[in-house]
């Protein structure tokens, strides 16, 4: 029964699924650096926000959690980033639960936005 819902394409185990899974993994990096503008200055704010975390005189759970809160908005990007391609595969046509799912999917990465600012302001000044 279990092969039965198994998909067709998810035959390799092991380290050979563990290789295929982390070049999978690059390739949706390189995908959303070169068609996603929002992941792309996500990852620029990474880049100077995370060096800054490294250095301020905070302990380690607060660094963890600055560096950690930045991570979060990148995954969050990339997820709402999968929900925009397959909404737009499945259809190019403007419908209301299209619209839903990319209002979700950016609602998401605001909030995650925000938590960053949260996080950051309550490790420096709370």
């Amino acid at each position: 029964m279990e092969g039965e819902l198994a998909s067709p394409h998810k035959g390799k185990t092991g380290q050979r699924r563990i290789w295929n899974a982390f070049l999978y993994s690059i390739d949706g990096i390189k995908d959303a650096v070169r068609h996603e503008a929002g992941f792309r200055q996500e990852v620029l704010l990474a880049l100077v926000l995370i060096p800054i975390a490294l250095v301020l005189s905070v302990g380690g759970i607060g660094k963890a959690l600055m560096i950690g809160s930045i991570f979060l908005v990148l995954v969050t990007e990339l997820m709402n980033s999968a929900v925009e391609a397959a909404i737009d595969r499945i259809s190019p046509e403007r419908h209301e639960l299209s619209k839903r799912a990319k209002d979700l999917g950016s609602a998401a990465v605001f909030i995650s936005l925000m938590n960053v600012v949260v996080v950051w302001v309550l490790v420096l000044f709370g």
